[in-house]
């Protein structure tokens, strides 16, 4: 299954912007990307999939769509809910539990990750799917950007995509090393951001982290990521609220030293934007 690309202006500038937040709703973007092995997976090869993070996480949702393809059980570690969203929850938890998550809270949360193991039937799949079953699907999306690079005869390419683990980021340096690829970290800043991406091996020569205008925390609401996302979707394509608002603003502070045609790889993650902008409204942002 192969994304289009959309020409897409923004800001007064010219991109391009490949649409993997269109190739199914709930396994989109990068998930869809990193996830890709596990669907040429035969059924029988497992039959309970571990996995952990937070509550209202993309990659959550699209395990338990993959899992409820599979038949596969799925065991999800977390942090202990609040009280509110134990009694009603919402957002991507609600959807993934309605796929049949089984959500497992544990006071013990960052002593007991490391101790979870693949054995037998049973997969671990690390937060974010940070792991190198990733590289197979990153590899596919790759060779769709070539080939699109090719028919439009594009001979210097940037390749954009927002960080978390910076797996996408790592992979698609890897193997289109005629292209640049760059990235800022999402989660904590551009440092820890390499040592994540170390740990999948060295870092590609062609792989640039932007660096922000500013700081920011993980996932709370700012007013000028609400306006960018605003404005995005305003401009022809809805992007996901928490990694893509950083991104292209970090992307506009740098436009002067990029040189060449810029394709944006959308990483999906739509359905966490309710969530997200119920939290805005009640921080009064919206």
């Amino acid at each position: 299954m192969s994304s289009e690309v959309t020409p897409f202006r923004f800001q007064d500038f010219d991109f391009y912007v490949k649409r993997d937040e269109l190739l199914d709703p709930l396994l989109s973007g990068n998930k869809y990307r990193k996830l890709y092995t596990l669907l040429q997976t035969p059924s029988e090869t497992y039959n309970t999939v571990i996995s952990y993070g937070g509550t209202q996480s993309n990659a959550m949702l699209s395990i338990a769509a993959l899992c409820k393809q599979k038949g596969w059980q799925f065991q999800y570690y977390c942090k202990p809910l609040p009280p509110h969203l134990k009694q009603q929850p919402t957002g991507n938890l609600k959807a993934a539990l309605d796929l049949g998550m089984q959500l497992l809270e544990s006071p013990d949360y960052e002593t007991l990750i490391p101790t979870l193991q693949s054995q037998d039937k049973t997969l671990v799949i690390p937060q974010g799917g940070a792991a190198p079953l990733a590289e197979q699907g990153i590899k596919v999306l790759t060779d769709e950007i070539k080939q699109w690079q090719q028919e439009q005869s594009i001979s210097k390419l940037n390749i954009v995509t927002p960080s978390g683990t910076g797996t996408t980021a790592y992979y698609l340096a890897k193997h289109l090393p005629n292209c640049q690829v760059l990235t800022t970290a999402s989660v904590g800043n551009n440092t820890y951001l390499m040592q994540q991406m170390q740990q999948l091996g060295s870092l590609p020569h062609n792989l640039k982290l932007l660096e922000p205008s500013r700081k920011y925390h993980f996932a709370k609401p700012y007013p000028e990521f609400l306006e960018t996302y605003q404005t995005l979707k305003q401009s022809g394509i809805e992007f996901d609220l928490i990694y893509a608002p950083k991104m292209w603003q970090t992307l506009l502070t740098n436009m002067q030293t990029i040189q060449g045609t810029i394709l944006y790889v959308h990483s999906g993650g739509l359905m966490g934007n309710a969530t997200m902008l119920e939290r805005y409204a009640h921080k009064g942002l919206l």
